[in-house]
């Protein structure tokens, strides 16, 4: 804490050092408009290429073709539609903004660093939030952001908070990618694990012979090579009419893709009263484009979109839980197989006919046991791990809005 504080009359901001001053942004800075077509090759940036909460660029050439907005070194980009994804960027090089990521130009270029962090911290970016108008794709006004008051200090002060700020972001962002690497790790030792377990078998000494599939390779003398089509029954999903979908829970829960799957269970964000292809409960959901090979297991009766497959076991050929560790290990093979132009997909013919590993339905059984003790193991090493990333995460927000509102004193920390 700074040893003085005063109110600064800003809702948003509450009490400041008694030493800074409360200013409008357009005291600071202006706003940048004039829009040119961008020159060949030049860096052309978007919202959607724009990382969510650390200013981070993604990828610096949007696949927007059409005008933008020319910035230089030490000009802050805004995303004012949507403001709380807080798709904020320090410009360390020369482009254009494209879309709806405004330009914000430093009365001096020196202070633009902190003037992206102050408009990147949790407490602007919910006081912009709060003033935006629209319901579904709500949009924060320039002229309400260059009218936004903000906490102002001296430059030198300035200087020290962003040395500060870069300083402890870099090394928190340094503790995330530790973490999301030993995820990855844990991830390839999931499915090392699995195709193991699935494709070769428990017994370390049983005999082995060739499957005849190169990359299966050997598996236990006794187990038997089969198409999926033979041991399960499958269902293409079908997408009724849009405007039979409703968000008022009427009718059946529907899932058109991937991005509707939960952790473990999926999470439908749409109903339908007329779903034409269904899903049952225990059901294994195979996404079969954009892309191919996500895996859930139906928890209840779900409508299906075309980009699902529903793969309901054969009781008398496929143990229920062993199936769904199966499908994880051949959708290399549908990986493989998948075409297109706009997205990659598979047919339902090159879904039948995926080659599977069947082993006698007492030894799936055990597979199934053995893999779920060891799965459930390292599933709960990943999700430790990544509670801590988002512990890393709030705490990086809540760095950058204390330092830069005044509330910590960093100013002997650098």
């Amino acid at each position: 804490r700074y040893p003085e504080y005063k109110e600064s009359g800003v809702e948003w901001i509450g009490e400041i050092p008694a030493h800074w001053e409360i200013k409008k942004i357009k005291q600071v800075a202006t706003f940048v408009s004039e829009k040119s077509m961008p020159e060949t090759d030049a860096i052309k940036i978007s919202p959607e290429n724009v990382e969510s909460k650390t200013g981070k660029v993604l990828d610096f050439f949007s696949s927007y073709d059409s005008m933008g907005v020319k910035f230089q070194v030490g000009d802050v980009l805004f995303n004012k539609i949507r403001v709380y994804l807080n798709k904020v960027v320090f410009a360390e090089y020369s482009g254009y903004s494209l879309g709806e990521m405004i330009i914000i130009r430093p009365s001096l270029q020196d202070i633009g660093k902190y003037l992206f962090y102050l408009m990147l911290s949790s407490r602007f970016i919910e006081y912009c939030n709060s003033i935006s108008r629209g319901a579904k794709m709500p949009r924060t006004d320039v002229y309400d952001i260059l009218n936004a008051q903000v906490p102002i200090t001296s430059y030198q002060e300035q200087t020290q908070i962003v040395d500060f700020l870069d300083r402890k972001t870099e090394q928190i962002d340094e503790l995330i990618r530790i973490k999301e690497r030993q995820i990855e790790l844990l991830q390839e030792q999931r499915t090392a694990l699995i195709n193991q377990a699935v494709t070769k078998g428990l017994d370390p000494n049983v005999e082995m012979k060739l499957s005849g599939v190169e990359w299966i390779g050997e598996i236990p003398s006794h187990w038997k090579i089969k198409c999926l089509k033979y041991i399960t029954d499958l269902n293409m999903g079908q997408s009724p009419p849009s405007e039979e979908y409703n968000t008022d829970q009427i009718g059946t829960p529907f899932l058109q893709g991937n991005a509707e799957f939960g952790m473990r269970h999926p999470t439908p964000k749409i109903y339908c009263p007329t779903a034409r292809k269904h899903a049952n409960s225990g059901d294994i959901l195979l996404s079969v484009r954009a892309p191919v090979g996500a895996i859930n297991v139906a928890d209840q009766e779900y409508g299906i979109g075309r980009g699902l497959c529903a793969i309901r076991s054969r009781s008398n050929q496929l143990e229920l839980r062993y199936a769904k560790y199966l499908v994880e290990v051949v959708r290399t093979e549908l990986h493989v197989v998948a075409t297109g132009s706009t997205y990659d997909a598979v047919t339902v013919d090159d879904v039948s006919n995926v080659t599977c590993v069947v082993p006698p339905l007492s030894e799936q059984a055990q597979i199934s046991k053995f893999i779920d003790r060891k799965t459930e193991q390292i599933d709960d090493l990943i999700s430790a791990e990544q509670r801590k990333i988002e512990l890393l995460k709030e705490y990086r927000r809540s760095l950058i809005s204390e330092a830069v509102t005044g509330k910590i004193d960093v100013r002997s920390k650098v």
